[in-house]
C-alpha cells in the first residue's frame, strides 16, 4: 500500500456520506474515502449481520466498538473485540467473511 501525494487531512468521519450494503442477514453502512488505490472505511455492522460473501481482499481492520466474529473459508474462526485488529493479504487462502451477534464499528483501510 503507498499513499500518494496529498496535503495532511483531517476527516470528519460522521459528515462522510453513508452507502448501505446488504448482507446475508443484517446490514452493512459504509463511510469510504479513496485515495488513490487505497480506500479507507467506517463501517458499521448492525447486530446480526453475516456478509453475503467471501472476501479476498486484503485489509487492516481494527474493532473500535462492538464485537467482529471474522471466518475462513478453511473453517478457522477469530472473534475480536474493541481494541483488537486483524490484517489479511491479498496473497494466500485467507479468503474471509465477517458475522456480528451485537453489532461492531469498524476502521479498515484496504
Amino acid at each position: 500500500m503507498k499513499l500518494p501525494a496529498l496535503p495532511f487531512t483531517v476527516t470528519d468521519w460522521d459528515a462522510v456520506p453513508v452507502t448501505e450494503h446488504p448482507g446475508e442477514t443484517g446490514v452493512a453502512h459504509w463511510r469510504t474515502l479513496n485515495v488513490g488505490d487505497v480506500r479507507i472505511r467506517r463501517v458499521d455492522y448492525s447486530p446480526g449481520y453475516l456478509a453475503d460473501h467471501w472476501c479476498d481482499r486484503g485489509h487492516i481492520l481494527f474493532v473500535l466498538e462492538g464485537e467482529l466474529e471474522t471466518e475462513l473459508k478453511d473453517g478457522r474462526r477469530f472473534t475480536l473485540r474493541a481494541g483488537q485488529s486483524y490484517e489479511v493479504s491479498d496473497f494466500g487462502d485467507a479468503a474471509h467473511r465477517s458475522a456480528t451477534r451485537t453489532g461492531a464499528k469498524l476502521f479498515i483501510v484496504d
